[in-house]
């Protein structure tokens, strides 16, 4: 396992949003996995999940996927296309990130969100760049 995938699950599980919204990220090279618990506090009047968490596990997925590449600094997502497909209201989304393609001035990465019987939910596709900020323990980019 690499020190810069486990660097960057820590990052992502530091991160203060991510208190209102947990999940368990796990990164491999090129591909991210997010599952995020759903919670009735995620509802929308109708009874099932708002679309900001399907765009938070699909785009955190994909973010992590192409961050995986990247080693010295942090991506940013410039672009994000997400497709809603059917509701969930119980269970967890399961978002898969991975990166479609890698060139020198942006990757393009994408994610399937799925729910415990594997139905597809939503589904997207990003553009990300590198920025300036570099990884360091001062963002949460260290091992515990």
């Amino acid at each position: 396992m690499s020190d810069h995938y486990r660097k960057l699950e820590a990052m992502y599980h530091g991160a203060k949003v991510n208190d209102h919204v947990p999940g368990e990220l796990s990164i491999r090279e090129g591909e991210a996995t997010l599952e995020i618990p759903v919670d009735e506090e995620y509802h929308h009047a109708l009874g099932a999940v708002h679309g900001s968490l399907y765009f938070k596990a699909l785009d955190d997925a994909a973010f992590f996927a192409a961050n995986s590449l990247v080693e010295d600094v942090f991506v940013l997502t410039t672009d994000f296309n997400l497709y809603l497909e059917r509701p969930v209201s119980t269970g967890a989304i399961h978002a898969e990130g991975q990166v479609l393609n890698d060139n020198p001035s942006q990757l393009i990465a994408g994610a399937v969100a799925t729910d415990d019987e594997g139905n597809e939910l939503a589904r997207g596709t990003g553009t990300f760049r590198k920025s300036d900020v570099e990884l360091t323990e001062d963002i949460g980019y260290a091992l515990d």
